[in-house]
């Protein structure tokens, strides 16, 4: 197996409220995936084969970053939170929050209904999108050479779920952390993907691009 290096996409429309409203990168966005290019270029890390999902923020992310010959591949698209959330409200009446300190209590909640069956109507399963995701990743890591993904901070916590075994709480709060254009490495340690890499920034850690430090 090969070892595979996920990437948050940039900054996206952060004032959103649905999938296709927050479906685009910010001019910061556009900006922190130059960033993150130029710094893999600048440190001739080794990928082969790159990877992303099929949403507009992921390609964005991986044009704006000078990657080439991407493949796009649905499973690895974001969980639809702004769906679920809209469910949740309309079947048992679970505000949507409009601060990040709403949203920190909202996402664990989203998280936990959906992956208990407790939302009707999803548009994706919990059991049929972690599968998927897993599909994904296991033909990833079985093909040659080191493997960049550019996806979303969803999909990353709940790959950290799977190999660390965390609970749905735990998961939130990891997916809450996940930095725009982070980076994040799973490594093969006998038969198991383990995590050696979280949120890393080198490319966004002086002291002008701090404000680039973004989580939404």
């Amino acid at each position: 197996m090969s070892h595979i290096t996920l990437i948050r996409h940039g900054q996206a429309n952060s004032g959103a409220r649905d999938e296709e409203s927050y479906d685009k990168l910010s001019p910061l966005g556009h900006q922190q995936a130059a960033w993150l290019g130029a710094w893999l270029h600048e440190s001739q890390a080794f990928h082969p084969r790159i990877y992303c999902g099929t949403l507009i923020r992921h390609v964005e992310t991986a044009d704006s970053a000078g990657l080439t010959g991407v493949v796009r591949d649905p499973r690895l698209n974001e969980i639809p939170y702004f769906t679920l959330a809209t469910l949740l409200q309309q079947q048992q009446g679970v505000e949507i929050p409009t601060t990040r300190e709403g949203f920190v209590l909202h996402l664990p909640r989203v998280f936990t209904a959906w992956s208990a069956g407790e939302i009707a109507e999803v548009p994706i399963g919990f059991d049929d999108y972690i599968a998927g995701v897993g599909d994904a990743l296991a033909e990833i890591a079985a093909g040659d050479g080191p493997a960049l993904v550019v996806t979303s901070g969803g999909l990353i916590s709940m790959i950290m779920r799977a190999t660390l075994g965390l609970d749905m709480a735990a998961t939130a709060r990891m997916a809450l952390a996940i930095m725009n254009t982070s980076m994040h490495r799973i490594h093969p340690i006998g038969e198991t993907m383990t995590p050696v890499l979280f949120n890393a920034i080198p490319h966004l850690e002086t002291p002008e691009r701090l404000h680039a430090q973004t989580h939404l």
